[in-house]
């Protein structure tokens, strides 16, 4: 899609609105079909086009939710091991993880892999309902639900763990394919299509659109329903807490990403899984588990399990350590390119989870008490805090505070 924020391309003009990315007015022209308004200073998308059918959106969320069935119920892959056929659904892992003393990380991976996405498209099918029936409460909170959850559904980087998994057991066990991936892939394909579609301010403006007095008069900008409006203790449509930046941001930031660091060591120096071969037990870290992989010829996999959990978690706390220090010593120039490195964090942010996805995969296709056996080591633990934290840091740093004072920095930055 093109950008468009030029009042010469519609005759209709419609309120200015506030940047929920760096707080820039923008005065805005109705937004053809087919394309997307964006701020000029930052590139945020502040509104869509009408080419975007809601009932449409209902439709994609249905499917999806009938492909649960499939997906979670119907076996991902068997393996025969010493003539024993062990089946692996995609809850199974998570199910051994927490009845075998580690319930948080099996949570963590319950809710990328199923939670989530369940939670978005049945928020989908509420939404609607309280749209037809005038249910505001349902309505809003049916859009919190999807507001917070999006970023967690995380069923592509689940696919890909899957397909490392089912790799490195080529050299112990016969791997069948199974009518349960056929069913996770499709989810896959769904509720991507269904995520690049829904625009929480779309919804918004269908339930209720409100037009702000004047330009002037926008001061503040609702995070929860996206309204730019005058300044007020509540926002004027979905009655949330109206704030003029997020409370504390910089210093929760800074928390998460401090205990993110203490935890990327024991992560990275401790077991992150243990297997038994034969009598023989074999610990590794995420490194020598890369090396392992190496030695096995296996280089394109050790590739992607070094980035996804070595570079990635350190690459999102730099990034964000150097924009919170931008921010605390207001720096006042480069503000495109913290807000780049703001946005590319975010969007690396869930591939860290898949070694997580590997373990949980390898502990439903290995039977425990068996000749083979696998089991997370501490090193798993930590590791799940470091995704986690990092995560929420993500998520409390307010973006706009980039942007604070941009107004005395030099026009050409």
């Amino acid at each position: 899609m093109a950008n468009l924020f030029s009042k010469s391309n519609s005759s209709t003009l419609v309120p200015a609105q506030r940047c929920h990315g760096c707080d820039l007015t923008v005065e805005q022209a109705e937004v053809l079909s087919g394309y997307v308004s964006s701020c000029p200073r930052c590139g945020t998308t502040l509104q869509r086009g009408k080419s975007v059918n809601l009932n449409g959106n209902l439709a994609i969320a249905v499917a999806a939710l009938l492909l649960f069935i499939p997906s979670h119920f119907f076996p991902l892959m068997t393996i025969d091991l010493f003539g024993v056929m062990i089946p692996a659904t995609l809850p199974s892992g998570t199910i051994t993880l927490m009845t075998d003393g580690f319930p948080l990380l099996g949570l963590l991976i319950l809710l990328c892999s199923s939670i989530a996405p369940f939670l978005v498209c049945s928020s989908v099918l509420t939404a609607h309902w309280a749209t037809r029936y005038n249910k505001f409460l349902m309505f809003k909170y049916s859009m919190f639900l999807i507001e917070r959850f999006r970023g967690w559904v995380m069923l592509d980087v689940f696919l890909v763990g899957l397909a490392i998994s089912a790799i490195k057991m080529l050299d112990v066990a016969d791997i069948y394919v199974g009518t349960g991936l056929s069913g996770l892939i499709l989810l896959q394909l769904v509720t991507s299509l269904l995520l690049t579609r829904i625009h929480i301010q779309q919804y918004w403006n269908n339930w209720q659109a409100h037009a702000t007095q004047s330009n002037d008069a926008i001061d503040m900008h609702c995070l929860h329903c996206h309204l730019s409006q005058p300044h007020n203790s509540h926002c004027i449509r979905c009655h949330t807490k109206l704030i003029h930046r997020k409370k504390h941001s910089v210093q929760k930031t800074w928390a998460c990403l401090i205990a993110a660091t203490i935890s990327l060591f024991p992560a990275n120096f401790f077991a992150i899984s243990i297997f038994f071969n034969h009598g023989k037990r074999v610990e590794d870290t995420i490194f020598s588990g890369v090396v392992s992989l190496i030695r096995d010829d296996m280089s394109g996999i050790a590739a992607i399990i070094f980035i996804a959990s070595i570079i990635v978690p350190v690459t999102k706390i730099l990034g964000l350590s150097y924009i919170l220090l931008c921010i605390q010593f207001k720096r006042s120039v480069f503000h495109r390119q913290r807000m780049f490195i703001y946005s590319a964090v975010k969007w690396i942010g869930k591939w860290s989870v898949m070694d997580l996805f590997v373990i949980s995969i390898m502990m439903a296709l290995i039977d425990r008490g068996q000749i083979l056996d696998f089991t997370p080591g501490s090193g798993a633990i930590a590791f799940a805090f470091v995704v986690v934290l990092t995560m929420l840091a993500t998520e409390s740093l307010d973006s706009r505070l980039i942007w604070e004072n941009y107004e005395q920095s030099e026009p050409s930055r």
